[in-house]
């Protein structure tokens, strides 16, 4: 059962927009929730622990997402305590249900790296698309490594394409290179050396420390 602590250890706090309610007393309790979240943020950011704590599992039993994930974050971190052993677990797969992007990103870096549950790359790949559908660039590019490798998931060039472009598109240094590469060999794309120079270009303007060197190579000025 999940005991130890995720491979990525964010605190979000900027204050989530408030969840659609269909009810007058709905949208009141998501908005109190959503204040309940800003003030944890604020009582974390003053080192406050303990009222942060309080704060955010208040609001994430009111369904702040946000809420939610961040008393996740603080229990695994050892910043927050519950008798429940899996509380951090539980809590973070509350947010991930709820749509959150960054807690189903962090929910599949615990299965893609077995960090407290038993490694499961289906799970972690399910949880990393929807992270990747909602735009989340770390998600996209877990996600073309996992089709560009072959490792855990049938290689597939095509898919790893997708994703790193749309994290190239993103700004993502790594996927540049990444998609300029694809380019530049023809793997699951039209070879293209145009294209191949243009990302690598993209990739080296964002600090790619080897980028500029492939365009050169390909004829870039």
């Amino acid at each position: 059962m999940p005991t130890t602590r995720p491979v990525a250890m964010l605190l979000a706090l900027a204050l989530s927009c408030p969840t659609l309610a269909t009810t007058p007393a709905a949208r009141a309790q998501s908005l109190e929730a959503a204040g309940l979240t800003q003030a944890g943020s604020a009582a974390y950011t003053a080192g406050d622990l303990g009222t942060a704590a309080r704060y955010f599992e208040v609001a994430g039993r009111r369904g702040n997402r946000l809420a939610q994930f961040n008393f996740a974050m603080m229990l695994y971190r050892d910043e927050a305590h519950s008798p429940d052993a899996n509380a951090g677990w539980r809590w973070l797969r509350r947010a991930a249900q709820a749509g959150l992007a960054q807690a189903q990103f962090t929910f599949a870096q615990l299965y893609a790296h077995g960090e407290g549950v038993e490694r499961r790359m289906s799970t972690a790949a399910e949880w990393y698309r929807r992270a990747a559908h909602q735009g989340h660039i770390e998600a996209q590019i877990a996600l073309g490594n996992l089709y560009f490798s072959g490792r855990d998931v049938d290689r597939d060039y095509a898919s790893a394409a997708h994703w790193y472009r749309l994290a190239a598109g993103g700004g993502s240094a790594a996927a540049q290179a990444r998609i300029a590469l694809m380019y530049e060999h023809g793997y699951g794309v039209a070879q293209s050396l145009a294209l191949a120079r243009h990302w690598y270009l993209e990739a080296a303007r964002h600090g790619h420390p080897d980028a500029l060197t492939r365009a050169r190579a390909l004829g870039a000025d």
